[in-house]
């Protein structure tokens, strides 16, 4: 920010600007400096020179230091404190250094007067800054005491949060300044503590960033030759600077965040700036955002993603973001901080501004780009060729053709783009296909041992040549596996490298889906209407799903208005696609939390209770952490009691099985209201194969009489 420093200091009256890496050095009167302390918006420190000598070891800088005139500058009750940095220098410890120059200081008033001022690292009066290079020294004395990033106005941040100088910045370089039109909005749809909107309010205010720091807070209140005139003249022209900018046409800023405290903490930052009237903060999950009016600036610091699963998450919220902004935003420009500037053309823009900044040791980039109108693209689906199938494989043409003139016009009318094709119709090809928009994905289900095994080989070649001619597909849009009975540890390994991830969509909104890492691909089809259910009864309860996998009910209950979410599943790999796809549609931060663990386990230790709760086990798994093995017929009794004594008293708990010789215990059907819903719950495209999976509905029994009294 170097730059941007030097700009103000010249238009503070500095002279002889000079920048290097980190510093801007001038000459100027002492007003210059004062002006800096009160208006510098970027600079962390202002330093004035006391001293350069050479200091080739401990023994030199001691006598140097000691011959200054230290009673020029401050008295022996002040306190002080020394900080030194090294560079390239034969002395190699910084503390001992200050030390050094501390015994000099000492020494020096000790000799004179009798007295020595007293050490005070925590809130000196007077701080001094050593920095040798080589041999050569600078002893400064620190005139802005605190960081000047330090406004005042922020107690408390996010977990993360920027400091005032940088924010400053950003805002700056983003195209915020005094003559930032008052028809125009400015909007953080990821405000976090509120310090994007301060700073861009403080500009917007003509408002000098130092005026709201406790004066005590500046360094040279205790030094001897500061003048209380020149102080005090500056602050009065910024306080007439101030008054005159309210009579402004100011432009709305608004600001949203999806965790509730970070909501509260930027309310709070914004009442202690006496910026209350000027910017109004909600709470709203990013799927919310919608444009505000016709002109603005969006502006956001998005979350980073440290952490591997983090930076997954982050890719799609990135690729959210980009999305709602090209759709709904026309007209508008977005300055977009990133430390991750290679997932940056996920947002889609045109970046014409592009700055390299550091938060703390994160490099990051701030990228200035205006919007690009773009329409809307449709849904890529496959479509049926006319071609004709001779035999081999006519059957099975026949049968593919009359399966898709049934289900397409109830797909197309459900708006529906994934679903089962055909599911072993014909004994003869024991296939299950599912259509995922443009790519089409088949699982052979492993021939009965009575089947020659060439045979068996000779069909399923056949019956991929029909579906490559009947839809014309290319290499990339026919995924293939072979399903057979998972057991032990196998039913989660993967089946080979690592694949891509691509976007589906269902029920309004998108899914990841995998076609190659594993049998399943993350969206279980059969479940499509079991998530819809979800969907209606989320709205204004807390949602858990146990056994969660990759999320996809958690995004319909976010989506449908759950107050707040808990997924949890043994799985690092099915919550990051959990977290993934909750950004991919705009949901994330406290309100939706993920829990790596093993349910019944976490169930005995949890004490929260959920409005509505989806338990949907696997039939059987081994669990190699603890050496423990599940089955959904021997442990659903007690995986269910434990998930009811977390249900709410008007919860509702929908328990979900795939095992086909499910039998539920009877004595749950004695202690709770339960509903066979399986029926409700089962898609049309799944039907032709009877119950693939079995759906209970949970409620607690109402209390007797005397309870509710």
């Amino acid at each position: 920010m170097e730059d941007l420093v030097k700009m103000e200091i010249q238009e503070f009256g500095g002279i002889n600007v000079t920048t290097t890496p980190g510093a801007v050095s001038w000459n100027g009167r002492l007003e210059t400096a004062y002006r800096a302390c009160l208006w510098s918006r970027f600079s962390s420190r202002i330093l004035l020179q006391l001293a350069t000598f050479k200091a080739p070891d401990t023994d030199a800088l001691y006598r140097q230091v000691n011959a200054i005139e230290w009673d020029v500058h401050f008295m022996p009750a002040a306190t002080f404190a020394v900080y030194c940095t090294l560079s390239d220098s034969s002395i190699t410890h910084s503390h001992y250094a200050s030390l050094r120059v501390k015994d000099a200081i000492v020494d020096y008033f000790r000799a004179r007067t009798g007295k020595r001022p007293n050490i005070d690292v925590h809130r000196p009066g007077i701080r001094l800054n050593l920095h040798i290079r080589g041999e050569l020294a600078s002893l400064a004395i620190d005139l802005s005491g605190d960081s000047l990033h330090r406004r005042g106005y922020r107690e408390q941040g996010g977990p993360a949060p920027l400091k005032e100088t940088l924010a400053a910045a950003i805002v700056h370089l983003s195209g915020v300044a005094g003559d930032f039109p008052g028809d125009t909005i400015l909007l953080d749809p990821m405000c976090g503590s509120g310090t994007l909107l301060i700073e861009a309010a403080l500009i917007l205010g003509d408002s000098a960033p130092g005026l709201q720091r406790n004066a005590k807070n500046f360094g040279f209140m205790f030094w001897k030759r500061h003048s209380k005139k020149i102080w005090d003249s500056l602050v009065n022209e910024a306080l007439e600077r101030e008054e005159a900018a309210q009579d402004r046409t100011w432009p709305r800023i608004i600001g949203y965040d999806a965790d509730p405290l970070a909501v509260a903490a930027a309310r709070k930052n914004i009442a202690r700036a006496g910026l209350t009237d000027k910017i109004i903060i909600k709470q709203a999950q990013l799927s919310r955002l919608r444009c505000p009016g016709k002109n603005g600036l969006l502006i956001t610091n998005p979350p980073y993603g440290e952490r591997l699963s983090e930076h997954i998450a982050v890719k799609y919220l990135y690729r959210f973001l980009g999305n709602r902004f090209e759709e709904d935003f026309p007209g508008w420009r977005m300055g977009f901080f990133s430390a991750n500037p290679d997932l940056a053309d996920l947002v889609g823009l045109n970046w014409n501004g592009r700055h390299a900044l550091y938060n703390g040791p994160i490099k990051c980039r701030l990228l200035v780009g205006v919007h690009r109108q773009r329409h809307k693209q449709s849904i890529d689906r496959i479509q049926m060729t006319d071609m004709e199938i001779s035999a081999p494989g006519s059957e099975l043409a026949n049968r593919l053709r009359k399966n898709w003139a049934l289900l397409t016009p109830w797909a197309k009318e459900k708006n529906i783009d994934c679903f089962r094709l055909y599911d072993a119709d014909m004994p003869e090809y024991n296939l299950a296909i599912d259509i995922y928009e443009r790519f089409v994905h088949v699982q052979e289900y492993a021939p009965p041992k009575s089947i020659d095994p060439a045979k068996a080989s000779r069909r399923f070649t056949t019956g991929l040549q029909v579906l490559r001619e009947l839809f014309s597909l290319e290499r990339s849009q026919l995924f293939i596996k072979t399903r057979k009975p998972q057991k032990g540890r196998s039913q989660y390994q993967k089946k080979t490298r690592e694949g891509k991830l691509f976007v589906v969509h269902e029920g309004g909104a998108e899914f990841l889906v995998n076609f190659t890492d594993f049998l399943d691909t993350g969206l279980f089809l059969d479940h499509r209407k079991t998530r819809a259910r979800i969907g209606e009864l989320a709205r204004g309860r807390t949602f858990l799903n146990l056994y969660g996998y990759t999320g996809s009910a958690t995004v319909y209950a976010a989506m449908n208005g759950a107050t707040s979410t808990t997924t949890v599943d043994i799985s690092e790999k099915y919550l990051t696609r959990t977290l993934a796809n909750l950004s991919l549609n705009g949901y994330g931060g406290s309100l939706h939390t993920i829990i790596e663990a093993d349910c019944l386990q976490w169930l005995k230790e949890e004490r929260r209770r959920y409005g509505l709760i989806f338990v949907d086990p696997p039939t059987f798994s081994n669990n190699r952490h603890r050496r423990q093995t599940f089955s959904v017929q021997d442990d659903h009794e007690e995986l269910l009691r434990l998930a009811m004594g977390r249900l709410s008293r008007e919860g509702i708990l929908l328990f979900s099985t795939n095992f086909k010789k499910f039998t539920p215990a009877p004595t749950l059907f004695t202690d709770y209201e339960v509903q066979e819903i399986t029926a409700q719950t089962l898609p049309r495209d799944f039907k032709q194969k009877g119950s693939v999976h079995r759906c209970f509905e949970f409620r607690h029994k109402p209390a007797p009489p005397e309870e509710k009294t």
